[in-house]
């Protein structure tokens, strides 16, 4: 009975450093996917802002065509048919830039 005491001392022994085992590999996989999703969020981040920085500087060079054909001697139907393009374009800028931001929004990031 003695050496079936030691033999199950030591058999309960090796299973709990093999369940240890399973445990700390576990948490370490956990550890490296919460890194992973970590820099998911810094990239999408990253994408928000050049989104939006692409959209401020498209506004800031259309603002400076439509002072730039304001003060120029072009004919009235010519300055109308541009006003309309660049309405066009503001609109196909902000639906791109939509879509961008909805896109980086739709990138499931498990918590």
């Amino acid at each position: 009975m003695w050496c079936d005491t030691g033999m199950s001392i030591a058999s309960e022994y090796e299973h709990r450093k093999k369940l240890n085992k399973i445990r700390e590999d576990t948490n370490k996989r956990v550890s490296d996917l919460r890194d992973h999703f970590a820099k998911i969020e810094k990239v999408k981040t990253e994408a928000l802002k050049k989104t939006e920085e692409m959209r401020r500087a498209a506004d800031k060079e259309i603002t400076k065509l439509e002072e730039e054909i304001a003060k120029s001697n072009l004919t009235g139907e010519v300055k109308k048919t541009l006003t309309s393009d660049i309405t066009l374009l503001k609109k196909e800028i902000e639906d791109r830039a939509t879509e961008v931001r909805n896109r980086i929004a739709g990138t499931v990031i498990p918590s």
